[in-house]
């Protein structure tokens, strides 16, 4: 019987479903074991082949684990809030929920195609209110909270406003905006909107003004780690910062835990790494410089107090308030046009340019020891999000401000010693090592010692204070669109001052009113006057009076924390019952893409610690263990076409290429191996219709190759349903595997895709072959032997058994598939087709290629399914050599091999090699003058 793969696939996913195989409940009597896959977007466009690499690396891992008897959860669900719908609705008017639908339906359907055990009945939807509603509870619980320093985690904000009622600001030890003083007296005579202000200067989610990157094309706010060169990392559109009322929450209370954390999950070094660098530690000192002639002082940050003695200038970021209170007159023109300039840089883009530009303000600082009068410079180099906003300029021993000050030849004053032979003008000393010269009370001490020294001293004259500082900026959380989920807050107007302004402050909804669904609405733009989507909404009011807020939640919401919801997804009364937090904790082994790491990664890492503090979990980390695994990329085709002759020429004609040359994108289907369909090129661009072609010798037009991102816009994209039809699933998990190690990127190739479908069909055939016919009595029939196996079968089967554990375990999916394909070569050649070997092998393989197995196991005579089994147990006896295999040699020739128990004496190794039949063949009827035997290693026969 041939290996019918499309209906035994077909059959094998209808019947997981219909018996409800990957179901599964909390088991106290089991081990668990969570294994979980990043959360996709579903785009229009489906998967393509590079999609699949983690889902199919994970369900293998799953597979494996529920034969080792874990109780699995593995679960998938649905990033459905997202840019693209939106752009679309805006574009097509189609409401995003129904392009979200057909996307869902379309991914969904390609996923069931690949075999993956997933429990759908678990399945979720950002989209879906029943679960963003828990996203909504969980804002409103950072609302409502305030980070205490004091014992490092979030408390409600009742018992900050406790304090506040009995003793004011005094002794608060919080993560705020900024260190706010007043009394009890004063905080019980300010009004409601005066609170609500002050509160915010508290609260985990607050409401202020601040600098955001504003894509205009998009019509909303976008986070830093989705801007990218000055553009939006989705469609390219540019991107300004601008000053406006915006939601955010307050990361950076959690910076020294997110950090300090990173040492106990095994992640990779990389994504660690990069982590550490986006929270960006640092211990230093605030500082403080009057400015000339000014009410105002600057306040910077340093990590070097040491060097204050070499500061020579002070530069503000454009975005400073102080920029327009102190420039002059005389300086206004030329300082507001490089504002202008510099604040529509996104903030990536200003720390990667090279170019050194700045603008002298016209206003001096007074250096705090010397009183020398400093030039204010704004440059944009600095940036508003990081300290203060302003940095203290000292030229000889940091990099950047050597650039500066070179560029605008500003003083360059030695205050470390350098090495020697530095040549302080070309540039910066930077080391920490070295006295401190030139600096007055800190002359003679090593930097470390004039650290410490420096900042007792700024403490003392009351300049500053010592302060620990994080690159880490608060998150941005409204997004000005519609398909997001709605903040639940809403605005009540209240009477503020003394002067009876009227003015609104924003107000929690009850848990009891959540969610507060999206309404409904029929243009999906920014309002004519330039407020979000949602204020189109007509009679979407709180209780029919006040306004809610306007904005959404970002994408990001719902995927920080959707790993709970998994736990427990149908529970209406919490976010996850306690019984299944505590059963299924938090995930075992997660994959994803490394794109996230300072996104989503951060996210879910700060929410499951906040939920933490609450004790609404019993872990402070996601996920124990993660894997990043590479991206398959697509090998685009080109046709190289000369426009001066329009010819269009076999890559391996051109001798020598010229400006006159184009490379044209070709469809990848329009070819084959690489020679071009040149007819239905002409159809698929009917503009060289009337192009000559230049074939090479062989009468073939070659295209050339290119590797790169796998994307529609390349025409390079491979999906996996064209790859299925051709191969079936099974082939097309383990060649994906076969590819290479999984975290590594590898260009996608179905040049080897027909050895993976070749090792399933020779797999089949162990059980369907003809030869077997003559035994079962049945040509073509399912037939196993119940003989005894071998040693030899039984050491090939330990051998493979302990390997794919091992690979398994390792998650090097690429060498397993290779120890199947060496194990079944070996099977073959000793034509073993006996059950005690190959049940257990058919359960090893069962994980890479679970339909053909399942199809087997049934025809084995298993009534369940082949995920109920156990994995094979590997037995060490059967690999321990007791035998030897003899080369026999005659006259000093190697004439056969023959293998002996390792414990026969020298005489009896001589007696059975001369017994032999393959020793007679060659004695016949020579005469044996000697027999040579070195027992483990030769055995020489002497004839003549």
């Amino acid at each position: 019987m041939d290996y019918n793969f499309r209906d035994i696939e077909k059959k094998w996913q209808q019947k997981w479903v219909d018996d409800k195989t990957l179901m599964v409940e909390n088991d106290p009597s089991k081990p668990k074991y969570y294994v979980l896959d990043m959360f996709p977007y579903p785009s229009g466009a489906g998967l393509h082949v590079g999609h699949p690499l983690g889902y199919i690396a994970s369900d293998i891992y799953a597979r494996f684990k529920r034969l080792k008897g874990f109780n699995i959860l593995h679960p998938m669900g649905w990033d459905a809030f997202g840019l693209p719908a939106e752009q679309y609705a805006i574009q097509t008017g189609q409401h995003p929920a129904i392009t979200t639908e057909q996307n869902l339906a379309r991914y969904r359907s390609q996923m069931d195609m690949l075999g993956l055990s997933y429990d759908w009945s678990r399945e979720i939807r950002t989209s879906d209110p029943k679960f963003y509603k828990w996203t909504q509870w969980i804002f409103l619980k950072l609302f409502k909270s305030w980070y205490n320093n004091t014992t490092k985690k979030a408390e409600s904000i009742d018992s900050l406003i406790q304090q506040f009622e009995k003793s004011g600001a005094s002794g608060i030890h919080a993560a705020c905006a900024e260190e706010l003083t007043f009394t009890s007296e004063e905080w019980k005579a300010f009004d409601e909107k005066k609170r609500s202000d002050v509160l915010f200067n508290y609260r985990l989610a607050y409401l202020s003004e601040a600098w955001v990157n504003w894509c205009p094309a998009l019509g909303t706010v976008l986070a830093n780690d989705e801007v990218k060169d000055g553009v939006s990392e989705r469609g390219g559109y540019p991107v300004e910062r601008k000053l406006m009322p915006q939601w955010s929450l307050r990361m950076t209370a959690y910076a020294d835990r997110l950090l300090n954390d990173l040492d106990t999950i095994d992640w990779s070094e990389s994504i660690k790494e990069a982590q550490r660098n986006w929270i960006g530690r640092s211990e230093g000192c605030s500082l403080q410089f009057a400015i000339d002639n000014s009410e105002f002082n600057i306040t910077v940050f340093t990590t070097r107090p040491d060097t204050v003695f070499g500061v020579t200038f002070i530069t503000l970021a454009p975005e400073n308030e102080l920029v327009s209170k102190i420039t002059p007159a005389s300086h206004k023109a030329k300082v507001e046009a490089y504002v202008n300039a510099g604040k529509n840089k996104s903030e990536r883009e200003r720390q990667a340019e090279k170019k050194v530009s700045g603008e002298f303000t016209g206003a001096y600082a007074i250096h705090p020891f010397t009183g020398n009068k400093i030039p204010i410079w704004v440059g944009d180099y600095v940036l508003a999000g990081y300290g203060t906003g302003a940095v203290m300029g000292v030229p000889a021993h940091d990099s950047r401000d050597h650039a500066f000050a070179t560029n605008f030849k500003l003083g360059i004053p030695i205050v470390i010693e350098a090495p020697e032979g530095w040549d302080i003008a070309k540039e910066s000393y930077d080391g920490k090592t070295g006295k401190c010269i030139n600096s007055d009370f800190l002359n003679g001490l090593e930097v470390k010692d004039a650290i410490k020294r420096a900042i007792e001293e700024i403490e003392k004259r009351g300049l500053g204070k010592g302060k620990v500082n994080f690159r880490l900026r608060d998150a941005a959380f409204g997004r000005q669109r519609y398909w997001g989920e709605p903040i639940p807050i809403y605005y009540k107007p209240v009477v503020s001052g003394q002067s009876s302004v009227l003015s609104e402050i924003p107000v929690p909804l009850d848990e009891s009113e959540l969610p507060l669904e999206l309404p409904k609405i029929d243009n999906f733009k920014p309002t004519e006057t330039g407020e979000p989507p949602l204020a189109r909404a007509t009679d979407w009011k709180y209780k029919g009076q006040y306004h809610y807020e306007y904005t959404t939640m970002p994408g990001w919401a719902g995927s920080s924390w959707y790993y709970l919801r998994y736990e427990d997804p149908n529970n209406d009364k919490e976010f996850a019952s306690k019984e299944a937090i505590n059963y299924w904790q938090n995930v075992d082994l997660y994959i994803g893409g490394a794109e996230h790491a300072t996104g989503h990664l951060l996210y879910v890492r700060f929410w499951t610690k906040f939920l933490n503090d609450y004790e609404l979990v019993p872990f402070v980390e996601p996920a124990k263990k993660l894997v990043n695994q590479g991206m398959i990329q697509g090998v685009s085709h080109f046709a190289y076409w000369n426009k001066d002759t329009n010819e269009f020429i076999s890559a391996d004609e051109i001798k020598t290429k010229s400006d006159n040359y184009s490379m044209i994108r070709v469809d990848i289907n329009l070819t084959k191996e690489g020679k071009l369909d040149i007819e239905g090129f002409k159809k698929w661009r009917p503009e060289y219709i009337n192009s000559k072609f230049i074939l090479n010798s062989k009468g073939e037009f070659i295209c050339a190759t290119e590797v790169e991102k796998m994307s529609k816009s390349k025409w390079n994209v491979v999906t996996p349903d064209d790859v299925i039809t051709q191969f079936g699933t099974d082939t097309m998990r383990m060649y994906e595997m076969f590819l290479g190690p999984l975290e590594l990127s590898k260009p996608w190739s179905t040049q080897g895709i027909s050895g993976v479908f070749n090792f399933l069909r020779k797999y089949w055939k162990l059980f369907y072959s003809s030869q077997w016919s003559v035994v079962s009595g049945q040509a073509d029939e399912f037939y196993v032997s119940e003989e005894k196996p071998t040693a030899a079968e039984l050491k090939i089967l330990h051998k493979t058994i302990k390997k794919i554990d091992e690979d398994i375990e390792r998650l090097s999916f690429n060498t397993s598939v290779s120890a199947f394909m060496i194990c079944l070569n070996e099977l073959h050649d000793l034509k073993c087709n006996k059950r005690a070997i190959l049940e257990p092998l058919t359960i090893c393989l069962s994980a890479f290629a679970p339909h053909i197995a399942e199809e087997i196991w049934s025809n084995l005579g298993q009534s369940s399914s082949i995920l109920k089994a156990s994995y094979p147990k590997f037995e060490e006896s059967y690999l321990v050599e007791n035998t030897f295999s003899y080369p026999v040699s005659f006259n000093g020739k190697t004439r056969f091999m023959l293998e002996l128990p390792l414990n026969l004496t020298k005489e009896q190794v001589e007696k059975e090699v001369l017994s032999s039949e393959d020793a007679k063949k060659w004695i016949k009827e020579a005469t044996i003058k000697k027999v040579i035997v070195v027992p483990n290693k030769i055995v020489n026969i002497v004839i003549g």
